[in-house]
């Protein structure tokens, strides 16, 4: 295949060969399984040693497949299907049967097909389950390639998708595709998103999660997080209480989380996106000030008092008792530790955290009564100073854990990173809060924190608990019980000991002698960084190519060949288990050709337009190879930590120092090892900032040091 020469031309050639007329009807395609049709757009990813095989014409082969699909003859019109379904994966191929208002023609089928069919059922029932599941992944395939709006869709189709989950619960390609569609068209128009809502509900849906497919159970989380994102404000506190009433929650704690089978990276993703979107529910009161005049907010405080000082006789109402109660109460705001005793609702009016805080302050002494009358009655009867502010502690505290949950920021598009025990409570952030401001009260005491300048302490102490939190937070507890064991672990001398052994004795390394010595050694650690990025380069990483639909995620591999003169690299069906041979991936690139490496937004795949683009952590996974004059190697790393890795590596091949946080972390690691190694004979030596003073010359050198 000459590369230079116009396809048009060499389909001609071929054609004359084999005396074929009309060669403006044939094309070529590739012959494996894939039967993608070559195109000007797309014949540079021909690999070498790849079988082309000369066909129809896509646009033959879209309308003979148009007129085949709506045979009388079940046979014909189930293998036109089948045939479809296939070739509706290549782009060029779905643009021209788009053309033929194709897609018009399938949701036509659909609408009237089980009218139509309704006596075959019966008979054939395995032959119609088979022509709607061809027809549905045919539909599905020809949207994904965004060339149709999915605003243009009737009722009558949603309605008959929406039937298809509940009539088909057994046959899972035909379940599986109709949830696809459902989410997609919730995602992709807002007015669509009201018609999918309307037909179908959380209840219809919730059957599916107690199968043991899991890839069913993951398409019907994908569409309760579809309505769950999309649905207006006002409604999607409505939408939570729908989904607490059908026990939603447990029924994924029980079916999905607890079942005996490993969570595969898809599912992670979408139980990740639910865990953001049930949190950001807590958004509004977060950014809800309060408002000193309203009685009901007021209420809150009294009754927060109520609780905390109940034992303690109230005032008659004699003359004067005014004045009294309300000095009584000045005093009692004291010690649950406002600011503000005179009125503290002023506390609350700071957004974040607003309303959210007094809501965690009332709910923890309401469910946790003993707990918190015990935290504020011990910091209130302190007189040295260090009793720690239930009140300004519980207001930093709901800010914190706000931060760490990131409530009010939309859900990543590649993060897996779910909290099984966020899932094994109904009032999981309540419940996570009283947990942290119990540990706040103790680690406050461990430190020996004092009031008297709060800010101070408040910034020492709030360090520590998040340190705390986020320790205990990866080891990815199964329950709240488990969170607060770890946690009983991590106690403030703990986290010291953590921290000094983190730290290898920084400061004994910053003498002028260790200075030097780390200075020197410098050198052969970064070279030994280096070979350790350059062998990571030669065994290869799968990267995947992400699309508008991340489950349909396509994948390919790249590595360096062991004499790093050469990148292969080429796509692939499935994620590989292990390497992959050179031999196998087709396509090269000579590292002498690479013009330089960009990351970020300078990438050429991070300017095009798009939500998915937009992502803040896709971006920050994001690379590119730029080579000859428009040359570009596209690359989103799997985690940060493969993107460190690669960066580094193709910066070393390019002569460029390695820059990246990895880097960073790998050369503080191993200069301190190798410090350590050399100063293990040194033990217990002070060694002095200046070098000792050579001694004076001898005054003759009339001596022989005999080595015998």
């Amino acid at each position: 295949l000459n590369q230079k020469k116009p396809l048009s031309s060499i389909i001609k050639e071929v054609c004359d060969g084999w005396s074929l007329a009309n060669h403006d009807q044939f094309a070529l395609q590739h012959a494996d399984s894939s039967n993608f049709y070559i195109t000007e757009k797309n014949r540079n990813e021909i690999k070498n040693g790849a079988i082309l095989r000369l066909t129809t014409s896509p646009a033959q082969n879209a309308q003979q497949l148009h007129e085949r699909i709506q045979s009388s003859s079940m046979d014909a019109k189930l293998e036109a299907l089948k045939d479809l379904a296939n070739y509706s994966r290549d782009v060029t191929f779905a643009q021209e049967f788009i053309n033929l208002d194709g897609i018009s023609l399938l949701t036509q089928m659909v609408e009237s097909g089980t009218e139509r069919y309704q006596k075959l059922q019966k008979i054939m029932k395995p032959c119609f389950g088979d022509m709607l599941s061809f027809t549905l992944t045919a539909f599905v395939e020809l949207m994904d390639h965004g060339i149709v709006s999915w605003d243009t869709f009737s009722v009558a189709f949603i309605k008959k998708i929406a039937s298809y989950v509940n009539k088909f619960a057994s046959d899972i390609s035909i379940l599986q595709r109709s949830l696809a569609i459902l989410e997609s068209m919730v995602l992709n128009s807002h007015d669509l998103y009201q018609k999918v809502a309307q037909e179908i509900t959380i209840g219809q849906l919730i059957p599916h999660l107690q199968g043991t497919d899991q890839e069913i159970q993951t398409y019907t989380i994908a569409v309760i997080n579809a309505l769950f994102l999309k649905a207006p404000d006002d409604k999607r506190q409505e939408m939570a209480n729908i989904l607490a009433q059908k026990q939603l929650r447990s029924i994924i704690l029980t079916h999905v989380i607890r079942a005996q089978r490993a969570i595969n990276n898809e599912m992670a993703h979408q139980l990740y996106v639910l865990q953001v979107l049930t949190f950001n529910l807590l958004e509004d009161r977060m950014m809800t000030k309060m408002d000193p005049q309203d009685q009901a907010q007021r209420d809150i405080i009294f009754e927060l008092r109520r609780i905390a000082f109940d034992a303690e006789s109230e005032p008659n109402n004699s003359s004067g008792s005014i004045e009294k109660r309300k000095s009584m109460y000045t005093r009692d705001y004291k010690k649950l530790g406002f600011i503000n005793h005179v009125n503290p609702a002023m506390d609350f009016t700071q957004t974040p955290p607003g309303m959210l805080a007094l809501d965690n302050m009332l709910y923890f002494a309401k469910h946790h009564q003993d707990a918190y009358i015990r935290i504020v009655l011990e910091n209130s009867s302190r007189e040295d100073k260090h009793e720690c502010p239930f009140g300004r502690s519980s207001i930093e505290l709901t800010k914190m854990l706000c931060e760490i949950l990131k409530v009010g920021e939309l859900p990543s598009e590649t993060c897996n990173d779910f909290h099984p025990m966020f899932f094994t409570h109904d009032r999981s952030f309540e419940e996570f809060f009283c947990i942290c401001i119990q540990l706040l009260n103790k680690t406050w005491k461990e430190m020996r924190a004092t009031s008297e300048d709060f800010n101070k302490a408040r910034k020492r102490v709030m360090q520590v608990v998040k340190e705390q939190i986020m320790r205990a937070l990866t080891t990815k507890p199964s329950s709240l019980d488990q969170f607060k064991s770890k946690l009983q672990n991590l106690s403030y001398t703990e986290i010291l000991k953590i921290r000094q052994s983190e730290r290898m004795n920084q400061e004994d390394f910053q003498s002028r002698p260790i200075l030097e010595l780390k200075e020197k050694i410098q050198p052969e650690i970064l070279e030994l960084i280096k070979q350790q990025r350059l062998n990571r380069l030669v065994e290869g990483t799968c990267f995947r190519k992400l699309n508008s639909r991340r489950r349909q995620d396509k994948f390919w591999y790249c590595r360096l060949s062991p004499n790093h003169k050469v990148l292969h690299y080429g796509d692939l069906e499935e994620s590989p288990q292990g390497e992959v041979p050179h031999d196998s991936l087709q396509d090269k690139l000579p590292v002498a050709d690479i013009k330089a490496v960009v990351t970020g937004k300078d990438c050429p795949h991070m300017k095009e337009k798009g939500a998915l683009k937009q992502n803040k952590e896709v971006l920050e996974l994001a690379f590119s190879i730029l080579y000859d004059s428009s040359g570009q190697l596209n690359f989103i790393a799997p985690d940060k930590h493969e993107y460190c890795v690669w960066t580094d590596g193709l910066n070393a091949l390019l002569g460029k120092d390695m820059l990246s946080d990895l880097t960073r972390n790998d050369l503080d690691t191993l200069l301190s090892m190798e410090i350590k190694l050399r100063l293990l004979d040194l033990e217990n030596i002070q060694i002095p900032d200046a070098p000792p003073p050579i001694p004076k010359e001898p005054s003759n050198y009339d001596f022989v040091y005999d080595c015998n």
